[in-house]
């Protein structure tokens, strides 16, 4: 090299002394990802629209979350970010971009965000390296993926340490790939931010259940009781013309079967049936959940009051299932119908929990319908404020009396 050339005097490894660094990297950064234990993830052994009998909603959705990790795995450009449920096929996916660029000898680190925190930690007492070094390794990895965020103990060095990771990658445009079963809102706000970049990052919501959840013939939820109301539907909604109703009682009815009608076709934003027992509203409802079905998308339809025997039956020793798992599964349901607000008893842990359910579903502005004979006076307040947001809720209240199959003139109009 010539004297004057701005490498001169610097010490430059020879080319065959780079490939073997660039091995030992590789190397190393795989030992660290342990994908050896996911080397049966790849694009080959995912179902590429999900388990047989899905329905087409879920199965269009799974399809496109793997056509775009394939395309990702190819180009690795910008950012990609997985969302979803428990078991709907985020970590496979994440797993087998992992090992397509593994094989095409790009240096990949693929850690849970519990596993990366805990490695920083431990690095601070290790012998064989430093903390300094192990975070310099995880940030400036050639493709770094983070599975499970959101799931790490949220403490502010936890936060610090995840956002000075996030951000060096974000400031120098390097790829990475995020798994989460969080809304962006819980994110966060800083690395939230980065998140949102629409220049960087591709945001895939994959809307499927739980792979390892059973659902019954129909593709419906164990903890659904649509089957129970499987002969409510549009077709056998009583309007009660013969009933010598008043003209504003019959019209209630009218404007509410259209509008559940338009729902059903078109599930956006939240619809509340409001109105005494008996009057119609949980047949509505049912009618929606049972039209969607037969389009191969069947919502979550659940009493209120069995929802938080579900919930509660989860800090059972002999539950199956976690809190954290039921609790996620209902709050990100793709359309969930929740009947009879209001009859549950509202103790203070049911009042947060549904608080909780109501505001996650808000902020996510995830299709939601809910039947209620309560007033609006007395649902919890921190509720209420939600539903009377008329940008997202559009409240319907039947006026019509109890309906019990009586055909004569009530009263005259």
């Amino acid at each position: 090299m010539e004297p004057g050339h701005p490498d001169f005097g610097k010490l430059e490894l020879c080319s065959c002394r780079n490939r073997d660094v660039a091995e030992q990297v590789r190397e190393r950064l795989f030992s660290l990802s342990h994908l050896d234990e996911l080397k049966d993830l790849t694009f080959e052994s995912f179902l590429p629209r999900g388990r047989k009998g899905l329905g087409d909603l879920h199965a269009t959705s799974i399809e496109m979350a793997f056509n775009q990790a394939r395309v990702y795995a190819q180009s690795l450009k910008g950012w990609l970010m997985l969302q979803g449920a428990y078991g709907c096929g985020k970590t496979h996916l994440a797993a087998a971009i992992a090992n397509f660029t593994v094989g095409m000898g790009v240096p990949t680190l693929f850690l849970t965000v519990p596993d990366l925190l805990d490695m920083l930690r431990f690095s601070y007492s290790a012998e064989d390296t430093t903390f300094e070094a192990r975070f310099d390794e995880i940030r400036n990895a050639k493709l770094l993926i983070l599975d499970d965020f959101g799931t790490q103990n949220a403490t502010g060095w936890a936060q610090e340490k995840l956002f000075q990771i996030v951000n060096y990658r974000y400031i120098n445009k390097l790829p990475l790939v995020v798994t989460t079963n969080l809304s962006l809102s819980e994110i966060e706000p800083r690395i939230r931010s980065r998140l949102q970049d629409p220049e960087l990052v591709s945001d895939v919501r994959i809307n499927a259940p739980d792979y390892r959840r059973p659902t019954d013939d129909m593709g419906h939820s164990a903890l659904s009781s649509l089957d129970l109301l499987s002969n409510k539907s549009f077709g056998n909604i009583d309007e009660r013309r013969n009933e010598g109703l008043l003209a504003k009682e019959v019209k209630s009815l009218e404007k509410a079967l259209k509008v559940a009608h338009r729902f059903a076709e078109k599930p956006k934003g939240w619809l509340i049936f409001m109105g005494s027992y008996g009057c119609g509203k949980t047949h509505l409802a049912a009618a929606i959940a049972n039209y969607r079905a037969s389009l191969g998308a069947p919502p979550l339809f659940i009493m209120v009051p069995d929802l938080m025997d579900h919930l509660r039956a989860t800090f059972s020793p002999k539950s199956d299932v976690s809190y954290d798992r039921r609790f996620d599964e209902i709050r990100t349901a793709p359309l969930l119908i929740l009947d009879d607000l209001g009859t549950q008893s509202m103790t203070p842990w049911v009042r947060e929990k549904l608080y909780q359910l109501f505001n996650y579903r808000y902020n996510a502005e995830l299709p939601t319908i809910i039947t209620t004979a309560d007033t609006l006076g007395e649902i919890d307040e921190r509720i209420r404020s939600r539903l009377l947001d008329k940008r997202l809720c559009k409240i319907h209240a039947l006026t019509v009396p109890a309906y019990y199959g009586v055909t004569k003139k009530r009263r005259k109009r």
